[in-house]
């Protein structure tokens, strides 16, 4: 039987789940004898602890692997044990939640660990999009755990101890781990693979159990709606000094001011979270051109990163009927070698999930909206509901000033000027947008709750014909 009270593997499932709601499934499992190694072992659960429990009242299914027994490698009967709790997850449409800390392949066990490998593979990528799966790493998750971290929609990583890699660093030609540690929860963040990094492993734990309250337990389900006490009419008279940082600007918009904020180390020029609106779950995408916290500063344009990291988020979005609020602040495309080798590729992905997306889409323009970038910025031009403009926002197709040096190219510098500001006002003010019908609504900074709320309430009936085909190639 498993060891759940002492061992780390049954503790972090109980400092997860609500207290006294955990249910063991399959403690009597046990590896099976193979053709390598036929001597009994004495391996409780054969290294891993599976069943359910509660996350907030809420239904989860979680395992959690026992580095203590067998080194929570992945046996015939291990990899059984996950698979049961993703059959009953969907029947149930509720989410997975897996712990890992595992050496990996159970070598013994060969061509059978192997292929049930292969099988939890299999049934993660049938699940992607029905419920939310989410993987956290207490350990080594290292080789073929690395792809089924990969395959979780959110994963996490215990900063200290935490390994997440396909090969480790000591492996790779010319590296190794004094060097650049490629399997650490800092470096795996900076590359998008990981969520959330946390050095602390209650507070690791605590972060998890708060994303699993802003979302829905399958697709079939709205996300989190509960009761709000914070007033929806709330000004914020600052909101205009957050237009660079649009992590500020999402948490004033949100409810108590809290926003949950996803891949924070990688496309750090875009945010994306969630947060709730009148008690709903809301996801955000917002363009960021500066980090007052770290005193970092960027280009507020669409570059790989960023761009990759909102399409991905837009789609766990819109598989599970979570509105989507975008700020944009854009002026164009990120400009050097390394964009040149896949950011159109990167920026077509987020286009892509942006106009494929059936849930209710805001946009907010906070700044700048220059060119084809703001375009891929949840656009009404490709299919937003609803689009405000703060006031001094600039929405054009380019720059006043690049404008007017094109339409009077070897005039004088004056003429150039006059005529920048006739093209800033005329073709390039919320204002002129407006007039257009390319803006809904041009509003003050400080009344951005109020506007954005009001537009998902009358959003809430929408349903969105979608054209029958097999699926999209983005």
């Amino acid at each position: 039987m498993s060891n759940l009270t002492n061992s780390s593997a049954g503790k972090r499932i109980l400092s997860l789940l609500d207290e006294n709601s955990f249910v063991e499934i399959g403690a009597g499992v046990l590896a099976r004898n193979t053709d390598f190694s036929t001597e009994k072992t004495d391996a409780p659960g054969d290294g891993v602890i599976t069943g359910y429990g509660a996350i907030d009242d809420a239904l989860v299914y979680v395992y959690s692997q026992d580095a203590s027994v067998l080194g929570g490698s992945i046996g015939e009967m291990h990899a059984k044990k996950i698979l049961r709790l993703y059959d009953l997850a969907s029947k149930t449409g509720s989410p997975v939640i897996g712990l890992i800390d595992s050496t990996g392949l159970r070598i013994n066990e060969s061509t059978d660990a192997l292929f049930a490998l292969g099988k939890l593979y299999k049934r993660q990528t049938q699940l992607s999009g029905v419920v939310p799966q989410i993987t956290a790493v207490f350990g080594n998750a290292g080789g073929g755990l690395a792809v089924l971290a990969g395959l979780s929609d959110f994963t996490f990583v215990e900063g200290k101890k935490g390994k997440l890699f396909i090969s480790s660093p000591d492996s790779i030609k010319g590296n190794y781990e004094e060097k650049l540690d490629t399997a650490s929860g800092a470096f795996q963040a900076s590359v998008g693979a990981v969520d959330v990094v946390e050095d602390d492993e209650n507070t690791l734990i605590s972060r998890i159990r708060e994303l699993i309250t802003f979302l829905p337990v399958n697709f079939e389900t709205e996300a989190y709606i509960g009761d709000s006490e914070d007033d929806l009419n709330r000004a914020a008279s600052d909101m205009a000094n957050c237009k660079e940082d649009t992590l500020l600007a999402l948490q004033r918009i949100a409810d108590d001011n809290n926003f949950f904020e996803t891949k924070s180390a990688y496309g750090k020029n875009m945010v994306c979270g969630f947060m709730r609106l009148n008690g709903a779950t809301v996801g955000a995408v917002a363009n960021r051109a500066a980090n007052t916290a770290s005193d970092e500063k960027f280009d507020n344009v669409l570059n790989m990163q960023g761009s990759y990291k909102a399409a991905q988020f837009v789609k766990f979005c819109d598989a599970f009927n979570i509105p989507i609020l975008t700020l944009t602040n854009v002026k164009g495309y990120c400009n050097c070698e390394h964009a040149a080798r896949g950011l159109a590729h990167a920026v077509s992905n987020m286009v892509a999930a942006f106009a494929g997306a059936t849930v209710p889409r805001v946009n907010v323009i906070i700044g700048e909206a220059y060119g084809s970038a703001s375009l891929a910025m949840n656009s009404i031009a490709t299919g937003c509901d609803v689009t405000y403009a703060w006031k001094d926002a600039k929405i054009a197709a380019i720059d006043a000033k690049h404008a007017a040096e094109i339409l009077l190219d070897g005039k004088e510098m004056s003429e150039i000027n006059k005529k920048a500001e006739e093209y800033d006002k005329v073709q390039a003010s919320a204002a002129s947008a407006a007039a257009r019908g390319y803006v809904d609504t041009v509003i003050d900074p400080a009344d951005t709750r109020k506007y954005v709320i009001g537009a998902f309430e009358m959003l809430y009936s929408k349903d969105l014909a979608v054209i029958d085909k097999k699926h999209g190639t983005h």
